[in-house]
């Protein structure tokens, strides 16, 4: 078989246009079907039919090139995969984890169908531009944060805030202004901001001469409370502060009457969506919005090539486009069905004796709670979430979201079904005819539960950034008390952090881990997730 060798002066034109030319080996007979198999893309012209979305369409085609094939990566389209992953998972994903080849566009210079799929989504989601993420939602945060606030500004957020944001403030240099959320003692959760701590935090900065970055805010909660965004926006806006909406639980927000409204359609300036929880997109895979024009759409773009792979998966970019296109279909019915179920759910399990569900009455100052978060409480059974969970998982299958000390949070989502309502329901109909426990003996343990929120008397020696060049040791748990923490110690998930290095160790904050430590809790950031030593800075 003969090679056709090519100039170098060919090859270099192909690189500059970011074209692709696949030459094939000549075959004894070749007829018109066969010019399937040659294909010419440039990253402006996706031949495909419209109703494949774009993204796609180009990843699609490249997968499908008869090419000579010496790029990575090194599993070669599936030529060398694994044999257990294949037999895992087959083999269409392998052909289809490409790299980044001209006809699939560049995700940090894009001009064919990443653009194309980035602007169609931006059109749907309501912003005037959206960037896809493959670092998740924690790295839009990251870059939210940093494309708005410079070293030395304050950043006014809510002390719940996901790990994120804290690995935000150690890589800008910003300094944080935590606001102390509303919190729930019997739930043991915490809630969202309200208008009057934003407008106290940023005139309390204003009062001292600082300079304010930014506003971040959390909403929806993990469990799904909501906060006043359209008047925190106002109110940001009259002093030319930007709003950071931490929305990873709120990417269907907006797609239905009974849905409440997105950030972005609240006025807020800068969106983080998880596109993967509730929507269909890959596992880490996430969009960032923008509106308005007090953020730099340059500095945003800087800042993401900074903190992004530069090898992104295209399975994953392919995904957040398909998630786009099926939300797209019908945005005013998709969620018809789950919403239905959600209600469902809560009429079979609400009125089972001894189960609580979280509503807007403990929460009076959040009066929406996304109806797709459904959150019971089992505290009147002398049951912790943990153990809830357990049991629901041993007996029926039920897998949830999110578990607590008091509660367990389940999400509803496009592919819940019928019969996995059910289950749900008739595994907590047996907990509750399971439990023997007295009345009196239930009172106690809900009496003794009651307290604050284990973040409510913090006290910053060190910003985080100082904190995490400083110098370290452990020390045992005992001897931490009353000591500058070194480390960032939460229970996961949901990933908020009870104690962020910089801070005093606190006994409230010990006494807390080790609870939910007890009650089964996973510890995460802690060098010893035992808990029986603590790094702490040695200044």
């Amino acid at each position: 078989m003969s090679c056709l060798l090519l100039p170098n002066s060919w090859s270099t034109t192909i690189h500059a246009s970011k074209e692709r030319r696949v030459i094939e080996p000549r075959k004894k007979q070749q007829d018109a079907g066969s010019t399937r198999d040659r294909i010419l893309i440039t990253n402006s012209e996706i031949a495909q039919p419209d109703s494949i979305p774009p993204l796609v369409s180009a990843l699609k085609t490249c997968a499908h090139q008869n090419a000579a094939t010496f790029h990575f990566p090194g599993h070669n389209r599936g030529r060398a995969a694994p044999s257990s992953l294949v037999h895992l998972i087959g083999l269409k994903p392998f052909i289809h984890d490409l790299p980044e080849l001209p006809e699939l566009d560049d995700l940090f210079s894009p001009e064919g169908p990443i653009l194309e799929a980035q602007k169609l989504a931006a059109k749907l989601f309501g912003s005037s531009e959206t960037w896809f993420l493959v670092g998740g939602t924690t790295c839009g945060i990251q870059a939210a944060i940093l494309a708005t606030c410079s070293p030395g500004d304050y950043l006014i957020l809510p002390r719940n805030s996901h790990i994120s944001a804290i690995s935000a403030i150690v890589l800008s240099g910003v300094i944080p202004k935590y606001i102390i959320p509303d919190y729930d003692c019997l739930w043991d959760i915490t809630a969202g901001v309200t208008l009057s701590q934003i407008e106290k935090a940023i005139e309390e900065l204003h009062m001292e001469g600082q300079k304010v970055g930014a506003v971040f805010i959390t909403s929806p909660t993990y469990h799904g409370i909501c906060s006043n965004l359209t008047d925190i926006s106002k109110l940001c806006h009259s002093y030319e502060i930007p709003v950071i909406v931490d929305e990873a639980h709120g990417a269907h927000f907006g797609f239905h009457p009974q849905l409440p409204s997105s950030a972005l359609q609240q006025g807020a300036d800068l969106a983080v969506q998880s596109t993967h929880k509730v929507l269909c997109s890959l596992t880490q895979s996430s969009m960032l919005h923008m509106s308005g024009n007090i953020v730099d759409r340059e500095r945003i773009c800087r800042c993401l090539q900074t903190l992004q792979s530069t090898s992104p998966s295209y399975l994953l970019l392919a995904s957040l486009d398909a998630a786009r296109a099926q939300l797209s279909e019908k945005p005013d019915s998709i969620f018809n069905n789950a919403l239905d179920l959600a209600i469902e759910t809560k009429n079979l399990i609400g009125n089972i004796p001894g189960i609580s569900m979280l509503g807007t009455p403990g929460f009076s100052n959040f009066p929406v709670i996304d109806p797709l978060r459904l959150t019971f409480g089992f505290w009147r059974l002398g049951l912790s979430g943990f153990e809830a969970d357990e049991t629901l998982y041993s007996n029926q299958g039920v897998i949830s979201e999110l578990v607590g000390t008091r509660s367990i949070t389940f999400a509803i989502n496009l592919g819940t079904c019928r019969d996995h309502i059910q289950r749900l329901a008739c595994g907590i109909k047996n907990l509750s005819e399971a439990s023997l426990l007295s009345f009196e003996k239930i009172k106690g343990q809900i009496e003794d539960h009651c307290g604050s929120a284990p973040f409510t008397d913090i006290t910053m020696c060190l910003n985080p950034r100082e904190a995490f060049f400083a110098r370290k040791r452990k020390v045992s748990i005992g001897e931490s008390l009353g000591k500058i923490c070194g480390e960032l110690i939460c229970p996961y998930p949901p990933g908020i952090p009870v104690m962020i290095p910089g801070e005093t160790i606190t006994k409230k904050a010990l006494e807390y881990l080790v609870l939910v430590k007890n009650k089964g809790a996973t510890i995460s950031g802690a060098s010893d997730p035992l808990l029986n030593s603590i790094v702490i800075c040695d200044v």
